[in-house]
Parts: structure tokens; sequence; C-alpha cells
């Protein structure tokens, strides 16, 4: 490794380019081969960082969003949802009600993919970049006792309860 390199590594450490640190060597190398400009090169290191520091937050939030499984709308059963509005649910996913600040509740009997529902669409808003909050009813009601006895409730209330972007209460009706 050349001095040139080294303080090339130092600068991504600088500025915290977590991304470039690693891929820069292999960006610069197509774009000498590719013969590109100068402009293209700079566009190809800025996206790959863009593209990392995206993947790395929606890696944390999905972490907080303590979800219990990972679900898609593209693994639910159709055949199988007792009669769930497909297009209503098709809608949701684009999370126009998310942005909106919006309430859904999703109602029916047990098993028929309501959590699976729920959990998709809080994957969903992970993926954009939305933090969510998954929880039980009953674990919430659970933790807001506890902090309530400790005197942290609007601390917790604030960070917990508001501070995300989308809520998913599951099992209301247990």
């Amino acid at each position: 490794m050349n001095l040139q390199h080294q303080r090339i590594e130092a600068l991504c450490a600088q500025l915290k380019f977590a991304t470039l640190h690693t891929e820069w060597p292999a960006i610069a190398q197509h774009a000498a081969r590719e013969q590109m400009s100068l402009a293209d090169f700079l566009e190809r290191l800025l996206d790959a960082e863009a593209k990392g520091r995206h993947e790395r937050k929606v890696s944390t939030l999905m972490k907080l969003a303590t979800m219990p499984a990972l679900k898609t709308l593209e693994q639910f059963d159709w055949n199988q949802a007792g009669g769930a509005p497909k297009a209503q649910i098709q809608e949701l996913a684009h999370l126009a009600f998310v942005d909106r600040a919006e309430n859904v509740v999703l109602l029916g009997p047990s098993g028929v993919g309501k959590t699976h529902i729920a959990l998709a669409l809080a994957h969903r808003a992970v993926s954009a970049g939305h933090k969510v909050r998954f929880i039980s009813a009953a674990d919430l009601m659970l933790q807001l006792a506890t902090v309530r006895a400790q005197g942290r409730l609007k601390e917790y209330f604030n960070r917990a309860v508001l501070g995300p972007k989308l809520l998913v209460v599951d099992e209301i009706g247990y």
C-alpha cells in the first residue's frame, strides 16, 4: 500500500465514509478500466457511500423495531387470509398512512394473518427509513406500569410510544 492509499483511507475514516473506506479501490479500478470521467467516478463513489449508509440505517432501525419475525406481503398467503381486503392492504403498503400519521386497525378472527400484515407493513416502513416499534399490547402495558412505578412514565412514553414514526401494537384482543 502506498502513501496516497494510506492518506485516502485516513480521510475516509476521518470523514466517516465507512463504505468508501473499503470500496474505493475497486471503484477506482473500474473507473480506470472504463475510462470514466472524473464526475462519473465521483458519482460512483458517492452512490456507494449513500447505499452503504442506507443499509446501515435500515439494519439499525430493524434492531430497534423489535419485530419478532421478518414478514413480507410477498410471503402472505392470500388464499388463507379469509377475505383480507387485498387491494386495501396493498394500498397500505405504499405507507402514505405513515406520512399522514393516520391510525390503521387490523381486525379479524385469530389466524387470518393480522400479525403477518402488521409485520410486513412495519418491515416496509423500516426499509423506507422510518423509525418503527413493534410491541404486543400486553408487553406495552407491562412496560408502562413498570416505568410508571419508577416515575419515568413521561420519558418512556415520549421515547417508546411517541418516538417512532410507526408504532405497531399487536394482540390487542388478548
